[in-house]
C-alpha cells in the first residue's frame, strides 16, 4: 500500500523533508519523467488555475520553486522518486496579489511584518501605491524574505499641493514640475506611477487635466503605466481621455453613465482596481483570531456593525463596479490598506457588488499580477513560481472559503503560519 504524504507541515525548503513525505505511489501514475527525487506532486484537489479555468480533481508538481505540471490527475507524468501529497477535498488557488496598500515604512522590521501578514492570508505580492518615503521600500523591493509577501512600490506619488498632509508625494503646481517629478522616479524601474486626482471633500485643490495629462505624456515617453486616485465621474472621463492605464479606485460621487462606458470600450487596456468601501453590515471577524490578539479583535469587530450612510456609499460604487464589469472591462483587486486579511474581505465585497465568485478569484489573481507585470504569478501554470493557496472548502461556492486556509505556499515552500500566529499572538 503506497503512503501519501501528510499536509503539514510541509516544506520544500527544509531538510527534514524526508521524515515527513513518504515515497511515491508507483503504478497508480503514468511513467514518471525526468529521474528526480527533489519534486511533489499535490494530488486530488480541485484546482483553480486562476485565468477561469478549473480542474476538478488535479495534480501539481513543485520542484524547488517551480510548478512544473499542472493537469487532470491521471495525465500528468509525476517525475520518478517525488513525494505525494494527497489533497481530496480541498482546494488549490493561486496565491493573491494585491495591487493596493499602504503599508508601514518606517522600519524594515515593521515592514517585514506586515508582508508577513499579507502573506499568512495567502497574499504573494503587494504594490505600495505612493506613500513610499527613503531608501528602504526600494531595498525591500527586490529582496525576497522569508514567510512574507513580495513587496513593490510606486515610491512617492503625484498630487497637488495639500497643505497639512503628513504623507509624502510630489506636489506639482506646473507641468515642467510633473515632468520633473516623473523623470526622477523613472530610474527607480517602477511599474506604475501613482497620481491623486482628487479635492478630498474640497480640502485641497485637485490635480489639474494639463497637470495630469503631463504626467502621462511623461511616463509614457518612458515606457511607464499611471494608475489613478480618482473620485468623480468627470475626472474619470478626462483621465480615460489622457491615457490613463489604470484606476487605483473607483467612480464614488455618482453612477457611471453611458458615456464613460464608451471610453473604458475605447481602452480595453485599462484596469481598474474598484477599492470598494466598507458595505456597512454587520460581519463576524472571529476568523481573524490566529492573528489579533482578542482585545484587539473586539475593537476592530465593533465597527462591522449596521451603517446606512456606508451602505449608501458602497451602494454607488458596488452598482459602478457591476456596470463596469459586466461591460467587459479589466477589474483587478485592491485594498488600500495595510492589513493582512483584508483581500477577503474586499473579494467577499466584490461579490456583494454582483461579480460572480469564479471572476473575483481572476481578478485577485491573474488580473492583478498582470496589472503589476508580475508575469511569475496569478495562475497555477508550467514554468511560474509555485505561489498557491490550499484550501478547506470551494471558494467558487462561497466566496469566504478563501478565509479557510490550511496552507500557503510562496515560491515553492509552505509559509510558517503556526509559527507567525504563535508570534503575534504572544503564544
Amino acid at each position: 500500500m503506497c503512503r501519501q504524504a501528510q499536509l503539514r507541515p510541509l516544506s520544500l525548503a527544509t531538510t527534514g523533508l524526508a521524515v515527513l513525505l513518504f515515497g511515491a505511489c508507483a503504478g497508480s501514475m503514468p511513467q514518471p519523467v525526468p529521474d528526480t527525487s527533489d519534486a511533489i506532486a499535490f494530488n486530488g484537489a480541485r484546482v483553480i488555475i486562476g485565468d477561469g479555468t478549473v480542474i476538478e480533481s488535479g495534480t501539481i508538481v513543485v520542484e524547488n520553486d517551480r510548478l512544473v505540471a499542472v493537469g487532470e490527475m491521471d495525465t500528468v507524468d509525476i517525475p520518478a522518486g517525488a513525494s505525494q501529497v494527497d489533497l481530496s477535498g480541498r482546494t488549490v488557488m493561486p496565491a493573491i496579489v494585491d495591487t493596493h496598500v499602504h503599508l508601514r515604512t518606517t522600519t524594515r522590521d515593521e515592514l517585514v511584518e506586515d508582508l508577513q501578514r499579507k502573506a499568512y492570508y495567502g497574499v504573494a505580492a503587494v504594490m505600495s501605491l505612493g506613500r513610499g518615503t527613503g531608501d528602504l521600500p526600494f531595498q525591500m523591493r527586490n529582496e525576497v524574505v522569508t514567510n512574507a509577501a513580495l513587496y513593490r512600490t510606486v515610491g512617492r506619488g503625484i498630487t497637488a499641493p495639500e497643505p497639512g498632509r503628513t504623507e509624502v508625494p510630489y506636489w506639482i503646481s506646473t507641468t515642467q514640475e510633473a515632468r520633473a517629478a516623473v523623470q526622477e522616479l523613472a530610474p527607480q524601474s517602477l511599474e506604475l506611477i501613482k497620481i491623486w486626482v482628487d479635492d478630498r471633500n474640497g480640502q485641497f485643490d485637485k490635480l489639474s487635466p494639463d497637470l495630469y495629462e503631463a504626467v502621462i505624456d511623461e511616463a509614457h515617453q518612458r515606457n511607464l503605466r499611471v494608475t489613478a486616485h480618482v473620485y468623480s465621474l468627470e475626472d474619470a472621463k478626462g483621465l480615460l481621455r489622457s491615457g490613463l492605464d489604470a484606476f487605483a479606485h473607483g467612480i464614488r460621487d455618482t453612477d457611471v453613465d453611458d458615456e464613460v462606458v464608451r471610453l473604458f470600450r475605447e481602452r480595453p487596456d485599462v484596469v481598474l482596481a474598484a477599492n470598494l468601501p466598507s458595505p456597512g453590515v454587520a460581519s463576524d471577524l472571529s476568523w481573524l483570531s490566529g492573528t489579533i490578539p482578542p482585545d484587539q479583535l473586539e475593537q476592530i469587530q465593533a465597527r462591522f456593525v449596521e451603517n446606512p450612510g456606508a451602505q449608501e456609499r458602497f451602494g454607488i460604487q458596488a452598482r459602478n463596479l457591476a456596470r463596469l464589469h459586466a461591460e467587459g472591462v479589466t477589474i483587478a483587486l485592491g485594498t488600500d490598506g495595510g492589513d493582512g486579511w483584508s483581500p477577503h474581505t474586499e473579494m467577499e465585497d466584490m461579490v456583494r457588488a454582483g461579480m460572480p465568485p469564479a471572476e473575483v478569484l481572476v481578478a485577485a489573481t491573474r488580473n492583478s499580477a498582470a496589472l503589476l507585470e508580475l508575469d511569475d504569478l496569478g495562475t497555477l501554470e508550467a514554468g511560474k513560481s509555485a505561489d498557491f493557496i490550499v484550501l478547506e472548502a470551494n471558494p467558487i461556492e462561497d466566496i469566504t472559503n478563501t478565509r479557510q486556509i490550511l496552507d500557503v505556499y510562496l515560491r515553492g515552500v509552505a509559509i510558517e503560519r503556526q509559527a507567525l500566529s504563535d508570534a503575534w499572538l504572544g503564544s
